[in-house]
């Protein structure tokens, strides 16, 4: 039975240990990176692998918002603009940006699939505030939530119909950490009405998106010892209940140095918090069969809703690609 995980693979093409792993684990899903990515023959025939391992059509994520945070690169794939960008275009001219936004996102939708990949991380609904860590940075589309909100809805309507589902990030808001998450625990002080005035806004604004990503945050205020990840607190009563969010949540990378404990430990805690799929990035063959023993098979209201978030797949719309490029090329430096 399909288990609650979502998996990396360490280089081009699968090994035989990772296509047996991934044949006995079943993940819902895998996720794939630059050290996965060399021309797009090669990412059309890993694509084709990992699917083949677990025996049907599993969702394939990747990274690729643009700007410093994309996994494919030139020369065999398009430059894109990182999201502060839009709302730079969006501050002079706000249709301008949304159709930015929401071009840029079913241009990058559309390579994805001739890939293979039909998942992408992306909007990054965090509210960045003076002083954060850089993590986000130019990541975030503004430094409102209402600008991350209109700009984020765009990006979610382009991938869409590009043929790509989005997933929110990081829910419910990564924009105060005063550290970087790949290497410490943030913790962020601010009280509750704050956080939800503008942190954990543009979420409840998207709260009907397919699939969304946890933050591994502390908000003391909500839960003083648990990030997100692991928080029963934050999931049930700010995730929930309070932003209304729906759709199937899955943890942020379970390698992150913010989580602590045995990858059984992180695993275990995620998904009995009330996450529903746990993500693990780095290919370590170890590390995935300690999440192995703890990710449990997709089951009730979890399998309903990862269902519900891959039945939103659909075909790209047809379109004329060079006329999207030119469009989108004319309101954006590439």
């Amino acid at each position: 039975m399909t288990s609650s995980a979502i998996y990396g693979c360490l280089g081009l093409t699968l090994t035989e240990a990772e296509k047996q792993f991934f044949r006995e684990s079943d993940p819902w899903g895998f996720i794939i990176f630059a050290r996965n990515i060399d021309n797009p023959d090669q990412v059309k025939a890993l694509t084709s692998e990992l699917r083949a391992a677990v025996g049907r059509n599993a969702p394939i994520l990747i990274d690729q918002e643009g700007g410093r945070v994309a996994r494919l690169r030139p020369p065999h794939w398009r430059s894109y603009p990182p999201g502060r960008q839009y709302g730079e275009v969006y501050a002079t001219s706000p249709s301008d940006g949304l159709t930015a936004a929401r071009l840029g996102a079913q241009l990058i939708a559309l390579e994805l699939r001739d890939v293979g990949v039909d998942v992408d991380c992306l909007p990054v609904l965090d509210v960045p505030v003076p002083g954060a860590h850089d993590v986000i940075g130019d990541r975030a589309y503004g430094e409102t939530p209402e600008i991350v909100s209109a700009l984020g809805r765009a990006a979610l309507e382009g991938a869409l119909v590009g043929g790509v589902l989005p997933i929110i990030k990081h829910i419910p808001g990564h924009g105060r950490a005063g550290v970087d998450s790949h290497e410490k625990l943030p913790i962020v002080d601010t009280e509750r009405a704050t956080l939800t005035a503008t942190d954990f806004a543009p979420f409840a604004a998207m709260a009907e998106a397919p699939l969304a990503m946890t933050a591994h945050v502390i908000y003391s205020a909500i839960d003083d010892a648990n990030p997100a990840t692991t928080s029963p607190t934050v999931i049930s009563e700010v995730i929930r209940e309070e932003i209304g969010f729906s759709g199937a949540l899955m943890s942020d990378d379970l390698s992150m140095k913010a989580l602590g404990g045995s990858f059984e430990e992180r695993t275990k805690a995620s998904l009995d918090a009330g996450c529903d799929l746990v993500l693990h990035c780095n290919g370590d063959m170890n590390e995935m069969v300690a999440v192995a023993k703890e990710a449990k098979a997709l089951t009730g209201t979890s399998l309903a809703r990862a269902d519900q978030a891959l039945a939103m797949r659909t075909d790209p719309e047809r379109v004329d690609l060079e006329d999207l490029i030119h469009r989108f090329s004319s309101l954006v430096s590439l």
